[in-house]
């Protein structure tokens, strides 16, 4: 390690602000993992893009696949309670006066292991005003022949229980020069959840002959959507799935376990322009949004448990 200027250490793999890029890769596959928020801040196979990626030298736009913790979506007022004693967190998403997608996205991810098709980041939360717990996380990207799974462990540090979600933020990519108004959406969900001006839950509705049933397939033309969905359908192997194909006739395929409980998809409206409508945001969570408030979905994790989960993408 060299040292820079006032004694600084030098790190030549560091681009800022993205931080140290851990490339694996397994046949035409290819991912770069960041480590800010370890995002995913590409996925492709050969020239096909799978989640939309940006540049390792700009900070992520709205959340580029980061990692979600310990709450994925929307924390109305960044205020809870947890065994009677009142939170408040900073606001992260002021236009609507609420916490955004938790406290890890922005924070340095520790490498842990990096092999050619695999790798492992690690996050320590210590307690802080807001969330005055200690939670560990562990991170694990690995290319294979089916695509890219996901492993979460998350654990309880601390000597006191502390609330717990997880969610992701991938955007999938509409195909070469495309937009999702050309793609096709489909989704194995029977719920969607309806929302205040603050995009707070309020309810929740079947889709059955709503717009909002994407259980066939609809093409998204020019619907605009932020939207949560529940009730998830499993297959044999235990996955809910979303897919999203584009007009070169390859679909995206985003899976996630039985932990993951919600679907949110975004159209992106608040991207560059020149990325406005070119993917769609997919995000597993394990919580509904506001689940430290109403506590749909969210997970008391007792000190010394953890919990493991597992997502994935393919193309098809």
């Amino acid at each position: 390690m060299a040292s820079g200027a006032w004694g600084a250490a030098v790190y030549p793999e560091r681009v800022v602000p993205s931080g140290v890029q851990h490339r694996i890769t397994h046949g035409s596959q290819r991912v770069t993992v960041v480590e800010v928020g370890a995002a995913v801040r590409e996925y492709a196979d050969g020239d096909r893009e799978i989640f939309q990626s940006y540049p390792e030298h700009a900070v992520s736009w709205a959340y580029h696949g980061s990692v979600l913790l310990p709450w994925p979506n929307r924390l109305r007022d960044g205020s809870y309670q947890f065994d009677g004693e009142p939170q408040q967190v900073a606001l992260t998403e002021p236009s609507h006066h609420n916490a955004l997608h938790g406290l890890a996205a922005w924070l340095p991810w520790t490498l842990v292991e990096h092999a050619p098709t695999c790798v492992t980041l690690s996050c320590q939360l210590m307690p802080r005003p807001g969330y005055p717990f200690q939670l560990e996380s562990m991170v694990s990207y690995e290319l294979g022949d089916d695509g890219l799974a996901v492993t979460t462990t998350s654990n309880n540090d601390g000597d006191r229980a502390c609330p717990y979600a997880l969610g992701f933020h991938p955007y999938v990519s509409a195909g070469p020069g495309a937009t999702i108004d050309d793609c096709t959406l489909r989704m194995d969900v029977s719920r969607r959840l309806l929302v205040d001006d603050r995009l707070i839950p309020v309810g929740h509705e079947p889709v059955e002959g709503t717009a909002y049933d994407f259980r066939g397939g609809q093409q998204l033309a020019s619907r605009v959507l932020d939207t949560g969905f529940t009730d998830v359908t499993t297959d044999l192997a235990g996955q809910s799935k979303v897919s999203v194909t584009g007009p070169d006739g390859r679909t995206v395929e985003v899976w996630a376990d039985t932990n993951f409980g919600f679907w949110q998809v975004y159209t992106g409206e608040d991207l560059p322009a020149p990325l406005r409508r070119r993917s769609l945001a997919v995000e597993p969570m394990t919580a509904a949004p506001n689940a430290f408030q109403t506590g749909w979905g969210l997970q008391r994790l007792e000190p010394g448990e953890s919990v493991t989960t597992r997502w994935g993408a393919r193309l098809r």
